[in-house]
C-alpha cells in the first residue's frame, strides 16, 4: 500500500465513491461517509471514472443473501485492487456491525471495517491501514457520537434527511436491526431545530426527520409527546416548505401526532405507516405491538384528519406459519386501507434473528404466489386512488433525476405535497430542480401521474437558487462541493425512497 497510484486521482488529491445499500438511514449515514472524506481532502470520483482511489461500501443485513452480494462485488474488485498500488476499499455499516472479523478472512483484499456505530472514523482508518499497511478493523459496541455532528455531503441542494434518533427499541422477530444499531437514542430537540434552519439557510426548503422508529422520538428523552412537539415547532421555521418523516411504528402513533400533521401547515399530507401483516396471528408472531383493528384505527383517524392524506406501508409475506387464512387477512387490510403504495417484500430468513429459527418457513412457491396476489390487487388499487388525482390542480416541488424518460417526452418531474410522482410538460421559462410549480392532473397510472396541459404557474424559490449555486459550482470543478451544516454548536432524494429493509 505504500505505493500509491494517482492514475484516476483528480488534480493530485485522491478520490471516492461510497456504495449504499438498505434503509433510508443508510442513505442518510452515507451523506455523512462522503463528507467525511471530502472534510479529510479526498474528492468524489467523477462520473464514468475507471474507479476510485476509495471505495466504501454502507452494507444492510436484513436479507438472507447480503453478504453473497457484498462478496460477489469485493470480488470484482480484487483483481483492479491488484492491479493498482495504493487503491482501498472499506467496509461498513450494518452487515460489517454483525460479522466484523468474518469480512477480512473472506476477502482479506478489504483495507478497513467499521460499523454503524463509529463512522466517524472512517478517514483515520483508511490513513492508518495505508501507513502499518494492514487492514484496519475497528467495530464499537454503542454509539461514539450522533451522526449529526459529523460533517455531510447531501445528494440535494434542496431537500435534506434530518436524523433525529438512531436505533431502536422493538423485538421484531424479523428484524435484525436493533442488535446492530443498538437500543434508541435521541437527540435534543434544540440540536434538532437548530440543524433545520441552518439547512434552510442554505436554501434547502424540504426536510424528511428520519429515525428507525421516528415517532418513538421522546422516550430516550422523557417526553411523549415530544415527536408532535418537533412536527409543531418545525413548522414554525421561516423558509421550510416541507415536513415529512419516515418511518413511524403503529404502536406509537398517537392522536397528539395526527393533530400535529392536520394542524401543522408545512407537515405534508403523506405517511408510511408500517403492516407488515395483517393477520393477528402473524402479528403476534412477529412481536409486533398492536392487532389489526389498531392499525385500520390509525388509517380512519388519519383519513379523518387529513382527508387527501396518501397513505403507504410495507408489508411482509410468507413469515413462518402464515396460513392462507392469514394471508387473506392481509389482503382485507390493504383492500380497507386502500394505500397509495406498498413497498411488499417476500420474508427472508434474517440470520441472528428469532424469525430464522421458527418452525413452519413457508415453501418458495407459495411465498411466490401469495406475494403475486397481493402486487395485483395493490397496483389496482394504487391505480384507482390516482385516478382520483385527475382534475385536481397541485403545487409541486420540481424534483431531480426522478423522470427516466424526461428528456425523451420533453417533460419535468415533481413531487405533489403527498408525495405521489407527477411528469409535467415544461414550460416555456426555466424551471429548476426545487422551484414550485402549478399544474393540473389530466392522467393517472398506478405509480406517476401526469399533467399534459401548459404549467398554470411558476414560482422560483430559494432551494431552486440553492440548486442553480451548487450547480454552477460543480461544472466549475468537476469532483463536486460541500454542502454539509456549518458547525453550529452541537448539531452537525427523498420520500420516494422505501423503507428498504422493512423493519419499521
Amino acid at each position: 500500500m505504500s505505493s500509491i497510484d494517482r492514475s484516476q486521482s483528480v488534480g493530485g488529491t485522491r478520490t471516492y465513491e461510497v456504495r449504499t445499500y438498505g434503509c433510508q438511514m443508510n442513505v442518510h449515514d452515507s451523506e455523512r461517509l462522503s463528507g467525511l472524506l471530502e472534510d479529510a481532502g479526498y474528492v468524489r470520483a467523477p462520473e464514468g471514472a475507471d474507479g476510485a482511489d476509495v471505495v466504501v461500501f454502507n452494507t444492510c443485513a436484513v436479507r438472507e443473501n447480503a453478504d453473497n452480494k457484498l462478496y460477489g462485488n469485493l470480488g470484482h474488485l480484487a483483481p483492479k485492487k491488484a492491479s493498482r498500488p495504493g487503491m482501498q476499499i472499506a467496509v461498513g455499516g450494518c452487515l460489517a456491525q454483525k460479522d466484523r472479523d468474518t469480512i477480512v478472512k473472506r476477502a482479506p483484499w478489504v483495507d478497513v471495517v467499521f460499523g454503524t456505530h463509529n463512522i466517524g472514523k472512517l478517514p483515520v482508518l483508511l490513513e492508518r491501514a495505508r501507513v502499518q499497511e494492514e487492514a484496519q478493523v475497528e467495530i464499537a459496541e454503542s454509539l461514539e457520537a450522533f451522526p449529526s455532528t459529523l460533517p455531510t455531503r447531501r445528494e440535494s441542494a434542496y431537500a435534506a434527511w434530518v436524523s433525529i434518533s438512531v436505533g431502536c427499541n422493538n423485538t421484531c422477530t424479523f428484524c435484525i436491526v436493533p442488535a446492530l444499531r443498538g437500543k434508541e437514542k435521541d437527540r435534543r430537540p434544540g440540536d434538532i431545530l437548530a440543524e433545520i434552519e441552518a439547512l434552510v439557510a442554505e436554501g434547502v426548503s424540504e426536510i424528511t426527520l428520519l429515525g428507525q422508529n421516528v415517532n418513538a422520538y421522546g422516550s430516550d428523552i422523557g417526553d411523549r409527546e415530544a415527536f408532535s412537539k418537533l412536527l409543531r415547532a418545525s413548522g414554525k421555521i421561516d423558509g421550510l416548505e416541507r415536513v415529512r418523516f419516515t418511518s413511524p411504528h403503529p404502536r406509537d402513533f398517537t392522536d397528539d401526532v395526527i393533530a400535529a400533521m392536520a394542524e401543522t401547515p408545512n407537515v405534508m399530507p403523506q405517511l408510511h405507516m408500517p403492516l407488515q401483516s395483517g393477520s393477528d396471528p402473524v402479528l403476534k408472531a412477529m412481536r409486533r405491538s398492536y392487532r389489526q383493528e389498531r392499525f385500520l384505527g390509525i388509517i380512519e383517524k388519519v383519513r379523518a384528519a387529513i382527508p387527501h392524506a396518501a397513505i403507504s406501508t410495507d408489508i411482509i409475506v410468507g413469515f413462518p406459519g402464515e396460513t392462507e387464512e392469514d394471508f387473506e387477512q392481509t389482503l382485507h387490510v390493504v383492500r380497507e386501507a386502500r394505500f397509495a403504495q406498498a413497498f411488499t417484500f417476500q420474508y427472508s430468513k434474517r440470520p441472528g434473528t428469532p424469525a430464522a429459527e421458527m418452525d413452519g418457513q413457508i415453501p418458495k412457491r407459495i411465498v411466490q404466489e401469495r406475494y403475486e396476489r397481493l402486487v395485483a390487487l395493490q397496483e389496482e388499487i394504487s391505480w384507482e386512488e390516482n385516478k382520483k388525482q385527475v382534475g385536481r390542480t397541485l403545487e409541486l416541488m420540481v424534483a431531480e433525476g426522478e423522470g427516466r424518460k424526461d428528456d425523451t417526452t420533453h417533460r419535468l418531474s415533481g413531487r405533489a405535497p403527498d408525495s405521489r410522482l407527477v411528469h409535467f410538460t415544461k414550460p416555456d421559462q426555466e424551471v429548476r430542480p426545487g422551484d414550485v410549480v402549478t399544474v393540473e392532473i389530466t392522467y393517472a397510472a398506478p405509480h406517476h401521474l401526469l399533467a399534459e396541459g401548459p404549467v398554470l404557474g411558476v414560482r422560483r424559490t430559494r432551494a431552486g437558487d440553492a440548486w442553480e449555486k451548487r450547480n454552477a459550482a460543480e461544472k466549475a470543478k468537476p469532483v463536486g462541493v460541500m454542502l454539509g451544516l456549518p458547525k453550529i454548536g452541537a448539531p452537525e432524494p427523498l420520500p420516494a425512497v422505501a423503507s428498504g429493509c422493512g423493519c419499521d
